[in-house]
């Protein structure tokens, strides 16, 4: 996993080339800047430290870059960003790519430079030869989304680096308070550890306390109240949001994407499909989508179709009509327990 590779730049193992690729852009600058920060001293950035896009310069540029000796120190670092010659696209390229030195500077590289691609894209081409000699020869990074294992992993890692400890469960319950985005958990787990301690043990009721609700998580918990027909406690939550001077047409936007959702999830469901392949397909995170299906066992789908119509009526009053949009939300909000 990414620790392992950050263990090792943290220990100053070097590999004299790095591909680090994937959609998850906080994991690839989280690397980039301990690569940075374990490298170079200050002094050394404004010499040794080169950045090109290869959309725009050439492979050779780059290449005669990290042939060059470093200046005031011991080692140049040079990230290659944008290297689309790894990928299926077809893309009229600005600049042309000798391929083959790639290819001769892989299997013979610099003693003194540190080059790094940065490849922004979900998937390369196996097929291709210059990809098959990247990957076999340099310290490889797949800066993927995590799955819901991977993320509890993320957090209890994450947890450790800040020298506190946190079990499975309240990971799990981190997920579902502060959701999937790893720049925030990041946040959330370094206040958590700054406000319990070095050798303590985050648990469930600090999590509830300290950490930050993103609205969509808050509308996840208004939701997931009236479908255990607290109707109160959804009220509670979403009178706090308009406190917070949230726009209700944005509350009810987010409301009816989490109800879009338990209802595709609920019918691709139906259709036997599996909650990975779910996520697939609708283009979520698969935590969101066993959070979904968790909620549409609640319901029928005779309800989830009314609820739909409710909420796209609802919507149609706000943007057309003169009443009031708060209560149009608190209205459907009570149409809506009837129907839980």
């Amino acid at each position: 996993m990414v620790f392992d590779l950050w263990k090792q730049i943290n220990a100053k193992k070097f590999s004299p080339i790095f591909l680090l690729y994937g959609a998850e852009s906080f994991l690839i600058n989280e690397t980039k800047q301990l690569l940075i920060s374990n490298v170079l001293t200050d002094e050394e950035m404004d010499f040794n430290l080169s950045t090109y896009d290869l959309e725009e310069t050439s492979i050779d540029a780059a290449l005669e870059d990290a042939e060059t000796f470093p200046f005031m120190g011991e080692r140049r670092l040079i990230f290659l960003h944008n290297p689309v010659f790894l990928t299926s696209e077809k893309t009229k390229e600005k600049v042309e790519h000798n391929v083959a030195k790639l290819e001769a500077y892989i299997k013979e590289p610099s003693p003194y430079s540190i080059v790094v691609f940065i490849a922004p894209y979900e998937k390369l081409d196996e097929r291709k030869k210059i990809t098959k000699e990247l990957k076999r020869n340099a310290a490889v990074l797949e800066a993927k989304k995590l799955n819901e294992a991977e993320l509890k992993s993320w957090i209890k890692e994450r947890a450790a680096l800040n020298e506190v400890e946190i079990d499975n469960e309240a990971a799990e319950y981190m997920l579902t308070i502060a959701g999937t985005n790893l720049f925030l958990l990041t946040s959330e787990i370094n206040k958590l550890a700054l406000y319990t301690g070095k050798g303590s043990k985050i648990e469930m009721p600090i999590i509830d306390k300290l950490v930050s609700r993103s609205l969509e998580q808050n509308i996840f918990t208004l939701v997931d109240k009236i479908v255990h027909r607290k109707i109160d406690d959804a009220l509670r939550i979403y009178y706090d949001l308009l406190k917070q001077n949230e726009e209700p047409i944005k509350i009810l936007s987010i409301i009816t994407g989490q109800f879009r959702l338990i209802y595709q999830v609920k019918e691709l469901a139906r259709r036997g499909y599996g909650q990975q392949q779910i996520a697939g397909s609708l283009k979520v995170h698969p935590f969101r989508v066993k959070l979904a299906a968790g909620q549409a066992q609640l319901f029928s789908e005779k309800e989830l179709a009314t609820i739909m119509k409710l909420l796209a009526d609802a919507d149609y009053k706000m943007k057309t009509s003169g009443m009031n949009k708060a209560l149009l939300i608190e209205m459907f909000l009570f149409r809506l327990n009837h129907y839980s």
